[in-house]
């Protein structure tokens, strides 16, 4: 019984995965590398005696991403942030985000800062690790960039849910997974990034991670990514994206 429902609860994550809506027949296609550090830990060791401590927590990453065929620079991210845990298996989030921005992801380079708010949740099953982040931004465009006169934020959200099954039988360490990232957008805003209110984007990994050592796991996979631009003068955008990234865990 319980082995039908684990197949079961695969095979829906991989369906949900590759559920991107078709690309429209003016399509711009790109293949693009990205690279990240994500780390976060506790405020623990500020004092060790006190267990109120470790609910609080920290959250940094840095990204790469080059495309063009990845020849030159598309977007990076510096991504701090501040957590809280509710539970041991739900956290509150809130932080700021650095997104400066070119080719072809932009018509023309612009810098991007968003104002974030999230809530993980994660919990093991006999068929492996289920995961979810549900996540708000505000973002804020550099004046110089946008049409003159423009002060609007464009407001997004994004669903992501992940799923990490082991593969004890070749390694203890190694896993398969799954994810899909939607990116709904809240309003429409005329500005570089042609944001257009609904359906923004969707990102789709299927990769390997391999835990290092209790503190460090290594994930390297393949992304699709679709890019909705219903009202923009650019074609929609599919990219084909080889990642690789570090996670941290203090």
């Amino acid at each position: 019984m319980f082995k039908k429902i684990n197949i079961f609860a695969i095979f829906i994550a991989l369906g949900f995965v590759f559920s991107n809506p078709a690309a429209a027949d003016a399509t711009a296609e790109d293949f693009q590398v990205w690279g990240g550090v994500f780390s976060q830990g506790n405020f623990g060791f500020v004092n060790p005696n006190n267990p109120d401590l470790k609910k609080f927590r920290w959250w940094m990453e840095g990204q790469g991403r080059f495309g063009n065929d990845a020849t030159q620079f598309s977007q990076s991210l510096i991504r701090p942030g501040l957590g809280y845990a509710l539970t041991d298996k739900v956290v509150v989030w809130a932080g700021y985000a650095w997104a400066p921005t070119a080719e072809p992801l932009a018509a023309r380079p612009f810098n991007e800062h968003r104002i974030w708010q999230q809530v993980t949740w994660a919990d093991n099953f006999s068929f492996g690790r289920l995961s979810a982040r549900s996540r708000f931004e505000q973002r804020f465009f550099d004046h110089h960039a946008a049409n003159p006169g423009n002060d609007d934020v464009g407001h997004r959200f994004r669903q992501l849910v992940k799923l990490a099954v082991p593969m004890p039988s070749i390694d203890p360490n190694l896993s398969f997974i799954v994810q899909s990232e939607l990116f709904i957008a809240m309003n429409s805003v005329d500005n570089p990034a042609f944001i257009s209110r609904g359906y923004d984007q969707n990102r789709a990994f299927v990769g390997l991670g391999y835990k290092v050592n209790q503190y460090a796991t290594v994930e390297v996979g393949y992304m699709n990514q679709f890019i909705n631009r219903p009202h923009s003068a650019r074609p929609d955008q599919m990219m084909h994206n080889f990642i690789a990234s570090l996670f941290l865990n203090f």
